[in-house]
């Protein structure tokens, strides 16, 4: 016979374990990985008005019929204008109007449209010029939706304005330093010189910020990528050891703390993968690899633990200059 405390340890009825905090900061974060185009949307509000903002939700819903939404904060002061608009127009910006879109975004500016080259379409509706690409929508749903309000437009009139590149919305920051970067380095417009130059005051910067935020966590992932490229050395495998080593100054940046400055350094990283890539191709992969370089990344690790920003940084200035030259 069963006692009733095998019954109990036996039950499929267990107290489910307590799920972790959800961290809405961390969410945020993590949905800031997916790059998004930005847009402008805009309408006319009652008096006739012409109202815009800032949006990066902007997605395609439907072919048949042509369908495309986007949501808004019900916090907005405009919600309450598109939740009454029977017509709405999504400006997809260039990645030279970014001025528009932090124009649109600020709620102290009362005119946005004070100064900004803008014609009128279908439904009267406001069409900010020399965008990428226009849609011209009648309001066909709305639906409620947690903190927002998803609005379905179905699109009437719809143009591609002009040919360029679109500015784009990744990780709370445009990518527009990365983008200009590329295009001047592919244009010759910056030297091996300056791009070195560059890292030596970014990354004097972080790792004074690393020395002093970085945990034990930022270490041992710094020890274990260094350990990697050790062992990816010893196999001969010299193009995933140029992988590795961009990665070792992409976790000094996370090391820092700093959003901002990780972005900029995560530009100059971009560019410089694309410098070491391009050497690599002309030359044998393994002229590219400088062997002094290995024990300085290890000294520069050692001077971060001992919380030494002048050793990390001097360290740091003759790698620059030894990878240079």
């Amino acid at each position: 016979m069963t006692d009733s405390k095998t019954l109990v340890d036996a039950s499929p009825f267990q107290a489910p374990a307590v799920a972790p905090a959800f961290d809405s900061q961390e969410f945020r974060r993590a949905l800031g990985t997916f790059p998004t185009g930005v847009a402008i949307i805009t309408t006319r509000d009652a008096e006739g008005a012409p109202s815009g903002l800032t949006c990066n939700s902007f997605s395609s819903v439907s072919l048949e019929p042509p369908l495309v939404l986007w949501s808004l904060r019900k916090a907005s002061k405009s919600i309450e204008i598109f939740r009454a608009a029977k017509s709405f127009a999504i400006n997809v910006l260039a990645e030279d109007q970014d001025h528009l879109s932090q124009r649109f975004a600020t709620s102290s500016i009362t005119d946005k449209f004070e100064g900004v080259h803008w014609t009128t379409g279908y439904s009267n509706l406001p069409l900010i010029e020399q965008c990428v690409a226009r849609f011209q929508c009648s309001t066909f749903a709305q639906h409620d939706a947690g903190d927002h309000i998803i609005f379905i437009g179905q699109v009437e009139k719809f143009e591609v304005v002009r040919e360029e590149d679109p500015l784009v919305f990744y990780k709370g920051a445009y990518m527009m330093l990365t983008q200009s970067l590329r295009s001047m380095a592919q244009k010759g417009k910056i030297s091996h010189h300056e791009l070195a130059q560059a890292r030596l005051l970014i990354y004097g910067m972080l790792l004074k910020l690393a020395c002093q935020n970085g945990e034990e966590s930022d270490f041992v992932a710094l020890e274990a990528n260094l350990n990697h490229m050790d062992q990816l050395v010893a196999a001969g495998n010299m193009t995933d050891r140029m992988k590795a080593a961009i990665k070792f100054f992409d976790l000094i940046s996370l090391a820092a703390r700093n959003d901002v400055m990780r972005l900029i350094a995560q530009s100059l990283n971009t560019l410089l993968q694309h410098t070491v890539q391009a050497r690599a191709e002309q030359n044998n992969v393994n002229l590219v690899y400088v062997p002094e370089l290995d024990s300085l990344r290890w000294k520069i690790l050692a001077a971060m633990r001992e919380r030494n920003v002048a050793l990390a940084v001097t360290t740091m200035d003759l790698y620059i200059e030894r990878a240079t030259h």
